[in-house]
């Protein structure tokens, strides 16, 4: 396969593009891209992203599978230091147009929804990927929402000891005054 086409941040393919032959794209979003998908994500900071997509025709639909490297910093819920993680994952999913007859059916009742099986297709809203949404969507899969420094460990706080009002008074009173 050729090499991938750097392409610009956000990035929507169409479909009918993946149907003329597999797209290779390569993304990376600038600095400032990076820190409004930082503050999206709730982390303080991105300070790498970069991904290689690849969509292939499936069906009437895509599919779209790559890998993303990111740098991310994090607060650690332990120590509320700030601290730096590596993320190195891959991603596939399968997208139809909304007008498919390949679409899942939302049927009510039985939701029909094998744990173990693949997940369903992506409904499209129109004829366009959004590449770069399913990067950032996935980007925050792989976070972890209670994110721990190595080497942190929490230590339970005290339980605080339960003053009650006639404590606080008997402090008060002089000492020998037994009355």
């Amino acid at each position: 396969m050729a090499e991938p086409v750097t392409a610009g941040w956000p990035c929507e393919i169409s479909l009918a593009q993946v149907d003329r032959g597999a797209v290779k794209l390569r993304l990376e979003p600038s600095a400032d891209q990076r820190k409004a998908i930082a503050k999206q994500l709730g982390l303080v900071s991105l300070e790498a992203l970069d991904a290689e997509v690849f969509l292939t025709s499936w069906l009437d639909g895509a599919t779209v599978s790559g890998v993303l490297r990111a740098r991310v910093v994090q607060t650690c819920s332990a120590t509320a230091d700030d601290f730096e993680t590596p993320i190195d994952a891959r991603f596939e999913l399968r997208v139809l147009p909304a007008n498919s007859e390949n679409a899942p059916r939302e049927e009510f009742g039985d939701l029909g929804i094998d744990p173990d099986g693949d997940d369903p297709p992506d409904v499209l809203e129109g004829e366009t990927i959004d590449v770069s949404g399913y990067v950032v969507e996935h980007l925050a899969l792989e976070l972890d929402p209670f994110p721990r420094k190595p080497g942190a460990v929490f230590v339970q706080p005290p339980e605080p000891v339960e003053l009650s009002p006639f404590a606080a008074l008997k402090s008060l009173k002089p000492r020998g005054d037994e009355g």
